[in-house]
């Protein structure tokens, strides 16, 4: 765990730190990531999360190995609906997604879009293809999985036991609306 990255918004006004490897790196293709990232690429000056195949790219970080370092002013939540469980948290310094939060989850998905190309980290499964209406153009180079699988979900629980059953806390400035 020795691994330390710094990455950051578009501007550099927010930077986090990440400590370690990911838990697991994705590229989801739910109907709510995808609904979400068509929004948010919206908004003044954001760049749009989807690949031409419409998967949003992520790596889950346990939130104890997360930590701002500067720019916390900055970062808003978004949410589909008001009473939606997962959260989008955005750098509003310039518009970048920052990660994806899910109620009651003790990781954070960070949007792969913050790394630079060459450090960037390489996925190593779709998931939630079956939300797509046609599956047969995504490519074949890591497994196109129709949902999660018992083995993602063993990650995030030797996760939440690596921390102890704890879930930090990640505030936020406000909320926008796209």
């Amino acid at each position: 765990m020795s691994e330390t990255r710094k990455i950051g918004c578009a501007c550099g006004q927010t930077r986090l730190e990440l400590k370690g490897a990911p838990i697991v790196v994705t590229e989801c293709l739910c109907n709510s990531c995808r609904a979400a990232a068509a929004r948010l690429a919206k908004l003044p000056g954001a760049k749009n999360l989807l690949t031409s195949y419409e998967a949003t790219l992520t790596a889950d970080y346990r939130k104890d190995r997360v930590r701002i370092l500067s720019g916390a002013e900055h970062l808003k939540e978004f949410r589909l609906t008001a009473d939606a469980g997962s959260r989008r948290v955005v750098a509003t310094c310039c518009n970048t997604p920052v990660f994806l939060e899910l109620k009651g989850a003790h990781w954070l998905s960070i949007y792969l879009h913050l790394w630079p190309d060459d450090t960037r980290p390489k996925a190593e499964l779709r998931t939630m293809v079956a939300d797509l209406s046609d599956a047969s153009k995504l490519p074949d180079d890591i497994p196109n999985l129709k949902s999660h699988t018992v083995s993602f979900y063993a990650k995030l629980l030797g996760a939440w036991i690596g921390m102890g059953f704890k879930n930090p806390k990640i505030a936020v400035a406000g909320t926008i609306d796209a």
